[in-house]
């Protein structure tokens, strides 16, 4: 095993990672944070005919959440809406080989996001978002 704490796909997402940025005519932006520990993510969508053609990320934070912003971003590319909305932060920390138990927050912090984008998503469409996102909160997460 490892001398470090994350795996070697963890050190690739946070060293390189991809879909940095913005996406100026957006579908949808999801805006996570927990200001305690000082991760924050915004998370740019565009969606086509039901289907998420791009996604870019900001964050703030440490290199977990870095890998799981970049990762998610991957995931859900070219996905459908309700194909994306199945991504869990369990299948987000598998798809990176696993994170150190103090650092799942990271992984609920990118389906928070997920989630945020897609509920913004249809909230510019004039419509209610089918799912319930009364769950989870990373907000009220304490970080070590």
């Amino acid at each position: 095993m490892s001398e470090q704490p994350y795996s070697d796909k963890v050190m690739d997402h946070f060293r390189n990672p991809r879909n940095i940025g913005e996406i100026p005519d957006a579908s949808g932006i999801g805006n996570v944070g927990n200001p305690i520990c000082g991760d924050v993510l915004r998370l740019y969508i565009k969606v086509e005919d039901g289907k998420i053609i791009d996604a870019k990320f900001k964050t703030f934070g440490c290199a977990a959440a870095i890998a799981t912003s970049s990762i998610v971003t991957e995931l859900i590319k070219g996905k459908t809406i309700e194909e994306a909305l199945k991504i869990s932060n369990r299948a987000v920390a598998e798809a990176l080989g696993g994170l150190p138990p103090i650092k799942m927050h990271c992984s609920v912090l990118a389906e928070e996001a997920l989630r945020s984008a897609l509920k913004d998503y249809y909230k510019r469409q004039g419509k209610t978002a089918p799912f319930d996102d009364s769950g989870h909160s990373h907000e009220n997460e304490t970080c070590i």
